[in-house]
């Protein structure tokens, strides 16, 4: 006599998926696709693939096919519906006959799609090259400039990169013009050591924050100061952050944090403080302004909090750290630091021009993944967040460990999808932007690595060190692409743009390097 099955459980019956359920836990299905370029000629012959391929192994796959491999090229990807399929106007508003790839065929067309697409179908991916421009390998010092008298703390390129200004030790900040690499002026007022400058998204403004507790905003193309200092800190400034262009292009307002635990945010056109925001318990040590209209602030509190940019209320506390928080960067950062310069760093017509721009420009790098931030601390770990989340925003996305001592500096690569982070183990770490997945060490670096500067293309990544030397990193091999030595002692700051390093630190020379 043959064993009867028993029925299955009533409970196990109830929740069986019915014929018209898509059952979003089943592994994903094979398909064929077909590659094209937007001229219509095929890439290679119809590859079979699961149709839960991201868009990074789509991008590895046609890289592949089309012998780029060895220096790949980003793409986007579009389907391409047949002549006779009706799209859904409730799907497709537009009725445009291209869906596109965000993250994978299985979640953006299968999923979404289910009505106009099939598994039986060739799938024919249009592939887009994102790539529009290349910045050239950094080679050799071109210029070596005295003027500062003190060691050099803070430097930042201006967003369409013309100018650089520095801070120094000296209590000044000084401003060099890129194109002939020699010094425009020099910012004198402050009676304390310089340890922040920022420009605002126009390059109408630079703000500087000093040892002395003040804020002072400067015009570069007089290089006068613009009213009194903004004074209301009780100890000496950290970080400076201004309102995106995108958000308000005619009188940005500026957060600046200090170590009196507080974040000021004032209006640089009234000159009047807004708001403060008093939540924190130690020293604020980095403040960002985000695209959404959301300040973030990181403390020695061992806490991150985001506060509404328009009346300083408080949105949430982030609290996973378990030491200070040293340095926080968003995905976002370069879009918003540069608003509405491109590569080409044309100048817009007028405000409105400006401001439309930058909003094209973010809308269309959040368009294909939201804004994320990282954090780094002295306990050694990094932690990615999804802030403005809908779901769980309190919960990180990834714990990010692999360093040895303190997290120094990080920053995510122009284009979002990598992470680098520097520590006192002499180690820079390399990491995925989306997923907080590990991806490599670079090592060669003898001493601790202070800071971190991405190349615009996200193709080169440049680390300052207190082994005096800059050092050049080859993101394919993982190894010293170009070693940068120069320097004298300790460097504590550089940044890149363009085909441009500019680096500063112990030895008071400001150095350009370049291709």
């Amino acid at each position: 006599m043959t064993t009867q099955i028993p029925p299955a459980p009533k409970r196990q019956k109830m929740s069986a998926p019915t014929a018209n359920t898509i059952d979003r836990s089943a592994p994903a299905p094979t398909i064929v696709t077909q590659f094209k370029n937007k001229d219509g000629t095929l890439i290679g012959p119809p590859v079979s693939l699961p149709a839960d391929t991201s868009r990074e192994g789509l991008e590895l796959l046609v890289n592949n096919l089309r012998g780029s491999a060895a220096d790949p090229i980003p793409f986007s990807f579009h389907l391409t519906l047949p002549d006779n399929t009706e799209p859904s106007k409730d799907l497709l508003p537009d009725a445009d006959p291209r869906i596109p790839i965000h993250n994978s065929i299985h979640a953006d067309l299968l999923l979404k799609h289910s009505s106009v697409v099939s598994t039986e179908d060739v799938f024919v991916i249009e592939c887009e090259p994102e790539a529009v421009f290349r910045v050239r390998e950094i080679t050799r010092c071109s210029s070596s400039i005295d003027g500062h008298a003190s060691p050099i703390l803070c430097a930042s390129f201006s967003p369409t990169g013309k100018l650089l200004a520095t801070g120094s030790g000296d209590n000044t900040c000084r401003l060099w013009n890129l194109d002939t690499e020699t010094p425009v002026s020099t910012l004198t007022g402050h009676t304390g050591w310089l340890l922040c400058v920022e420009w605002d998204g126009m390059e109408r403004t630079v703000a500087t924050g000093s040892m002395d507790n003040t804020v002072r905003l400067w015009d570069p193309k007089t290089g006068k100061a613009i009213g009194d200092a903004l004074r209301g800190h009780s100890k000496w400034i950290t970080s400076l952050a201004w309102e995106p262009v995108h958000i308000n292009v005619s009188a940005p307002r500026l957060a600046s944090s200090s170590k009196d635990a507080t974040v000021r945010v004032w209006n640089a056109k009234t000159r009047k403080l807004d708001f403060t925001l008093g939540g924190h318990t130690a020293s604020v040590n980095v403040v960002r302004w985000g695209g959404e209209g959301v300040i973030f602030t990181a403390s020695s509190d061992r806490t991150v909090k985001l506060w509404d940019g328009k009346d300083g209320k408080l949105i949430r506390t982030l609290s996973e750290h378990a030491h200070w928080v040293n340095t926080m960067a968003l995905n976002t950062d370069f879009i918003l630091r540069t608003g509405p310069f491109d590569q080409k760093a044309k100048q817009p017509a007028d405000d409105a021009e400006a401001q439309s721009l930058a909003l094209a420009r973010y809308k269309k790098f959040t368009s294909t993944t939201p804004e994320l931030m990282i954090t780094g601390s002295d306990d050694h770990t990094l932690f990615l967040w999804s802030p403005l989340a809908s779901e769980n925003p309190k919960k990180p996305l990834a714990r990010l460990t692999g360093h040895q001592k303190q997290v120094n500096h990080v920053a995510f690569s122009p284009d979002g999808r990598w992470i680098a982070s520097a520590g006192f183990d002499n180690a820079v770490k390399l990491w995925e932007g989306r997923t907080g997945k590990f991806v490599a060490s670079l090592r060669g670096h003898v001493a601790a690595v202070y800071r971190i500067s991405w190349s615009s293309d996200s193709r080169m990544l440049v680390s300052a060190s207190k082994d005096s030397t800059l050092k050049l990193w080859d993101l394919k091999t993982y190894k010293i692409r170009v070693d940068l030595p120069g320097h004298t002692d300790e460097v504590y700051c550089v940044d890149f743009v363009a085909d441009k390093i500019a680096s500063g630190g112990r030895d008071k020379k400001v150095k350009i390097w370049r291709h």
